[in-house]
C-alpha cells in the first residue's frame, strides 16, 4: 500500500501540476497524508534544479497551512463538549497514533514547547502527531506557528539548497543520511542552547559561592531522571 501510495506521489513530478501535487501533499501531510511531502520536493527539484527555492517555498507553504489545519482539529474536532472523544479522535486512537502517544506529546509539550515543535518540524518525527497534538493541549498557537515555520523552513529549504547546489548526485546522500543528519544537528542546537540558558541564564554576579542545599540536589537528580524519561518518549513516538 504504501510502495503504490510513493510511486503515485512521485509520478507528479512528470505533471505540469506537480507544484499543485507538493502543495496539497505537504498541506494534508501535517494532519493525516502518511508520505512526507520531501518525496515530491527532491522529484521535482531534480527536474527543474534551478526551480528548487520556488519548490521548497510552496512545500513550506502548505505544510505550514496544513500545522494549522492539524492544530484546529486537535483543538475544535477532537473531543465532544461532553468530554469525549469524536469520531475523529477515535479514528486516529486505533488506526494511527495510540492514545499514549498523544499524552506523552502532551508531556513533552509541558515541558518543551518551542523546542518539541522544532524537533517534530525538522527531524524524522511524525509531524502530524504533534500539530494534533499541539491543538489538543491548547499550547500556545502563535509559538506553534513560529516554531513550525523555523523548522519546516530549514528543513524544505536545505533540501532544495543541496539539489540546486549538487544537482542529481546530492539525491542519494539526501535519501540515506538526510535524517540521521537532521536529527543530531537538533540535538546539537538544543544542546547548545541548554548550555547557554546554564552558562548565561543567571544575571546574578554574587561573588559568594553558592552552595546547593539537599532539597536542590534531590530536584536537580530528579530533573535528570525526568529528562531521561522524556528522551525514551521521543524515542517511542519516532517508533
Amino acid at each position: 500500500m504504501i510502495k503504490r501510495l510513493y510511486n503515485w506521489v512521485l509520478s507528479w513530478s512528470d505533471s505540469r501540476w506537480g507544484w499543485l501535487a507538493l502543495f496539497i501533499i505537504a498541506l494534508f501531510e501535517a494532519s493525516w497524508f502518511p508520505l512526507p511531502p520531501d518525496v515530491l520536493l527532491i522529484a521535482l527539484c531534480l527536474g527543474a534544479t534551478k526551480k528548487s527555492f520556488r519548490f521548497a517555498t510552496i512545500c513550506l507553504t502548505g505544510s505550514i497551512l496544513g500545522a494549522a489545519l492539524g492544530y484546529c482539529i486537535g483543538h475544535f474536532l477532537w473531543m465532544t463538549p461532553a468530554g469525549e472523544p469524536t469520531a475523529i479522535a477515535n479514528f486516529f486512537y486505533e488506526n494511527i497514533f495510540s492514545i499514549e502517544s498523544f499524552n506523552n506529546v502532551g508531556n513533552l509539550y509541558d515541558k518543551y514547547n518551542f523546542w518539541i515543535v522544532f524537533t517534530a518540524g525538522f527531524t524524522p518525527l511524525p509531524f502530524k502527531l504533534f500539530t494534533i497534538a499541539g491543538g489538543m493541549f491548547d499550547i500556545n498557537f502563535v509559538m506553534f506557528i513560529i516554531a513550525s515555520t523555523v523548522s519546516r523552513g530549514m528543513r524544505f529549504f536545505l533540501i532544495g539548497w543541496l539539489i540546486w547546489r549538487y544537482g542529481a548526485p546530492i539525491k542519494s546522500f539526501i535519501d540515506k543520511y538526510f535524517n540521521l543528519l537532521a536529527t543530531l544537528f537538533t540535538v546539537i542546537l538544543i544542546g547548545f542552547t541548554a548550555l547557554a540558558f546554564w552558562l548565561f541564564g543567571s544575571g546574578d554576579d554574587d561573588s559568594e559561592e553558592v552552595v546547593p542545599t539537599t532539597e536542590e540536589v534531590v530536584a536537580i537528580e530528579e530533573s535528570t531522571e525526568m529528562a531521561t524519561d522524556d528522551v525514551i518518549q521521543i524515542e517511542e513516538i519516532a517508533e
